[in-house]
């Protein structure tokens, strides 16, 4: 699990209210008052108001402090629209915005706008983005915006600036207002003028606040010349005390639709003191009939919203205690006015467009909703114990990045033979660019990959193609947007009252904000959460990312973090008998990775476990020595197979990529050869899949993709590469795994739990014990031939699963001869045979002698052969014989053509100009094509 980076400058703002706070007044102030684009600024900053605690670090300094900033053409936009030339590393001083010291830690700067950030003079500037920073960036204030005017006749309120307040009864409130020309200033209070001053730029003036708590009060500036007229509104409401009612019987948490056009919205706030709700029927402003109800327990605040428009989307979000705006935490769908601006139809088609006059995040909800209509409701899971998984990422699976074509690709994965998708987080994420391990709402899927209703047609489809689909899902942590952690914020982590987070993560793994697993809030969010995306989506089950961080136990290292924890264990106990409560055998997967006593019990208990074998897997196809046996469940201890193994996920380098990186090689066997390394690629896929239990396959693993991990950045995007399939021996890749999975899932010997792996030498077998059949896979990890014992499980006849050939064995454990590379998988009944030529070798386990007297029409003699040899063909077929001499990786190295005319035919093959090696002796008569195994030895 790792997350997707950010701009190293941004920071985490708290919106006092439904409009853009500024901060002016506050750590900048500027001369003049009203600045212009064209004309100078001097920026002020008292760095002793910076609320952002990583300011502390510029406290003191006399030099080596600077300005990052940004010019934007609206007021509300992006600040960072426009940056001055030069300005690209953060991680160095950006001479032209040094700051002059002034003493008393304030500093300033004079610039002309459209100079200083090279704005086109056709392009307005109004907003003006600033971060104060030392040279090296390891100190640096929150964002700090700076409004820029036309040269016109403008009016504003210096105090408040806020534009709503709550305030209590009494209590003074000191206006001070200003224009940027002489006017005459008046100030009025719901229509009433208060004061009024002729031909000022000031005024001020002590507003005593009147009336009834919770009604909303607004108060006018107004500046006149002979030409032109200004104002500036803010609002005041005296603190509301909130009427106490139950919460009506039946009501969740979230919207609750009780109409066509009436919901009843519910919140869980505890220790708050009053919300309102505000959205497009209340012109996101608060008032008496939108104050929510409190619950006797103090706990909820909940209203019924009526009159809505039926079957249309409404915006809303709740404001909470007069200061933090949140969009409703349960809510199934979002606005972002950040990030909705960069998708497209192809992304979400018909996006309801950001509503006027709201700011931040905004929920969305909808009466009389046409629910999806499933073509499946009786799907039938595949069998936990057999689960072939493919793991993919959408933004990376996809040019289009969307549902609507991954739907499309089933058919490929139908091919494949995958009986699973595991779907990387796709609940509401920062931006729209991530793994999605960022997750900020948990009912809503991210509209970067296409809208609800697409999902659900996805899983269907999948469903009707006999494929579950596994959601991933995020309950360890969330980031900054998640309303539960901004409604419970202490400067620069979650308060210490958050019924939900901790302050400090209790591990070393965390990215994010920590949830506290033992907080009753936090467990019936999580049930809410999971019995959500079973029932509404019919998701077959989840994969819990860092399951291993759901504890209160401190730890400060990853060993003492992975030692047994019994508070963990009971956690997710609970969390699993919670989900079988209302779905028996959805499939709950943990990333868990701790002490195998700990791993253990889970498994007993029902859980499945990842079972990462990536490293050791990489090892061998790069030529090193390893063991993976770990990827089977009884070599772990356990009674049942609830193991998931793999060789790649998303978590972990590619395996291809790592083998013609740093693979071995010796004399002509090279790994870093492409066609060589995807031949190591099917030995590693054998000994990984065939070991009974479930499996895992990360995206194109199949066709052998070569990108790294860290291409673009760990988490950044990385190519589509769907051309994979028009390389023939990528292809033969991808019909050896689909094989292999054909087999597991069909034969009942794959699913034995009477099997033994014998994975300690570079020459690996693993035996499995049917009732009806026997199999025996047996291969050469290392870069050099191996004579060995063969080992076979017992004498008698043996077919060669990928030559089809037949081996009769009267001495199991008779040395024969593996080539690097090389693998077999001989079964005691024969296999449904694979397509032919998808690896480059046969079954040469028989002695020439072996051969002649077996009846063999084809035998190549002698072999090893430090000279020539003699490729031999007997039988009744008259006319042409092709012979082909290829290398180890299948490339051609010589062509004859023969023409056999009688019984016998006898033809000397001169390999005088070939390296000591494996080679492989193609012959083709008619239709007909046989492969032989011929080695050259040094003489």
């Amino acid at each position: 699990m790792l997350i997707s980076t950010k701009k190293v400058f941004s920071v985490f703002l708290l919106l006092l209210v439904a409009v853009q706070v500024s901060v002016l007044g506050q750590v900048v102030t500027t001369s003049p008052a009203f600045p212009t684009a064209d004309e100078p600024v001097t920026l002020t900053f008292d760095l002793t108001q910076a609320s952002d605690t990583r300011a502390e670090g510029l406290l003191g300094k006399t030099d080596d402090v600077y300005i990052w900033a940004g010019a934007g053409t609206t007021v509300d936009g992006d600040a960072f629209e426009f940056q001055p030339p030069g300005q690209t590393n953060w991680q160095q001083p950006f001479e032209p915005g040094k700051l002059t010291y002034l003493g008393d830690d304030r500093w300033e700067i004079t610039l002309v706008p459209r100079e200083y950030f090279d704005v086109p003079a056709d392009q307005p500037i109004r907003r003006l983005g600033l971060v104060v920073k030392n040279g090296s960036g390891t100190a640096q204030t929150e964002d700090l915006f700076v409004r820029v005017y036309p040269d016109e006749l403008e009016a504003e309120f210096r105090n408040p600036t806020e534009e709503l307040l709550f305030t209590e009864a009494n209590a003074a409130i000191p206006i001070e207002a200003a224009s940027s020309k002489n006017a005459t200033l008046s100030l009025l209070q719901d229509g009433e003028v208060l004061t009024s001053v002729s031909d000022a730029t000031s005024l001020e003036y002590s507003l005593t606040p009147n009336g009834e708590p919770g009604v909303r009060h607004e108060v006018i500036l107004k500046a006149e010349t002979a030409t032109a007229t200004a104002a500036d509104t803010f609002y005041y409401i005296i603190e509301p005390e909130p009427a106490v009612a139950a919460l009506p019987a039946g009501v969740e948490d979230g919207v609750n639709y009780v109409g066509p056009d009436e919901v009843i919205l519910s919140l869980f706030a505890p220790d708050k003191e009053f919300v309102y709700v505000i959205g497009e029927f209340n012109d996101w402003l608060p008032s008496e009939e939108y104050l929510l109800n409190r619950t006797p327990d103090g706990e909820r605040y909940w209203i019924r919203l009526d009159g809505l428009p039926v079957g249309e989307e409404v915006a809303y979000q709740y404001l909470v205690d007069g200061e933090i705006v949140v969009a409703d935490p349960y809510t199934e769908k979002i606005l972002d006015p950040n990030n909705d601006q960069y998708l497209t139809a192809a992304n979400y088609p018909g996006l309801k467009p950001y509503p006027e006059g709201a700011t931040g995040i905004v929920s969305v909800l909808q009466t009389d909703q046409e629910p999806y209509g499933w073509q499946v409701d009786d799907f039938e899971r595949p069998d936990a114990d057999n689960l072939v998984i493919y793991e993919l990422l959408v933004r990376d699976f996809l040019d289009s990045r969307n549902y609507e074509t991954l739907a499309d690709t089933l058919t490929y994965l139908k091919r494949l033979g995958v009986n699973a998708i595991e779907l990387m987080p796709v609940t509401e994420f920062s931006g729209n660019d991530s793994w999605g391990y960022n997750p900020t709402f948990f009912f809503a899927p991210d509209k970067a990959y296409g809208a609800e209703n697409q999902l659900k047609a996805f899983i269907d489809k999948a469903h009707e193609m006999g494929i579950a689909v596994i959601l991933d899902i995020v309950l360890n942590q969330a980031d900054y947007e998640n309303p539960y952690v901004k409604l419970y914020w202490d400067g620069d982590r979650p308060a210490a009252n958050s019924p939900f987070f901790n302050q400090e993560a209790t591990h070393p793994f965390s990215v994010f904000f920590d949830f506290n697993h033992e907080s009753p809030a936090t467990q019936a969010f999580v049930e809410r959460v999971t019995e959500y995306w079973l029932e509404e989506y019919n998701f077959d089950g989840f994969r819990f990312d860092l399951s291993k961080g759901f504890t209160q136990n401190q730890t400060s290292s990853v060993e003492a973090w992975s030692a047994y924890d019994p508070s963990r264990v009971n956690i997710l106990k609970g969390i699993y008998d919670d989900i079988r409560t209302y779905d028996p055998d959805a499939y709950l997967i943990l990333e868990h990775f701790a002490d195998n006593q700990e791993e253990t019990e889970l498994a007993d208990y029902g859980f499945m476990l990842w079972g990462n074998a990536n490293h050791d897997f990489r090892a061998l196809a790069r030529g090193d020595e390893a063991d993976p046996s770990w990827i089977s469940y009884q070599e772990r201890g356990w009674d049942e197979p609830q193991v998931i193994g793999y060789i790649e996920s998303h978590d972990e380098e590619r395996l291809l990529y790592d083998v013609l990186e740093n693979g071995e090689s010796s004399g002509t066997y090279d790994t870093q050869d492409l066609t060589t390394a995807l031949n190591r690629s099917k030995l590693a896929a054998a000994f990984a899949l065939l070991v009974p239990g479930p499996k895992m396959l990360w995206q194109f693993g199949e066709l052998g993709y070569d990108v790294s991990i860290d291409h673009n950045g760990r988490t950044g995007a990385k190519p589509v590469l769907w051309e994979y399939q028009q390389d023939p021996e990528r292809q033969k890749l991808y019909n050896v795994y689909a094989a292999l999975i054909n087999l597991k899932l069909s034969q009942p010997v794959f699913q034995t739990d009477d099997f033994n792996l014998d994975y300690d030498d570079p020459v690996k077998r693993l035996t499995l014990q049917g009732e009806d059949n026997t199999v025996f896979v047996v291969g050469n990890f290392d870069v050099e031939t191996r004579t060995v014992p063969a080992n076979f499980p017992r004498e008698g006849t043996w077919y060669d699963y990928f030559s089809g050939e037949e081996l009769s064995v009267t001495n199991p454990t008779e040395d024969f001869v593996l080539q690097p590379g090389e693998f077999h998988l001989f079964s005691t009944a024969p296999l449904p045979a694979p397509q032919e030529g998808l690896v480059p070798w046969s079954n040469s386990v028989l002695s020439v002698e072996e051969e002649i007297a077996a009846g063999k029409s084809l035998v190549v003699y002698p072999n090893p052969t430090p000279d020539d040899a003699v490729v031999s063909l007997t039988g009744d077929y008259r006319g042409s014989v092709y012979v082909n001499v290829l290398d180890a990786t299948g490339r051609v190295l010589h062509k004859l053509e023969l023409q056999k005319s009688q019984q016998s035919l006898r033809h000397q093959l001169l390999l005088q100009d070939l390296a000591a090696g494996l080679y492989y002796l193609q012959v083709e008569i008619g239709s007909q094509r046989s492969v032989r195994k011929l080695v050259k030895v040094s003489r």
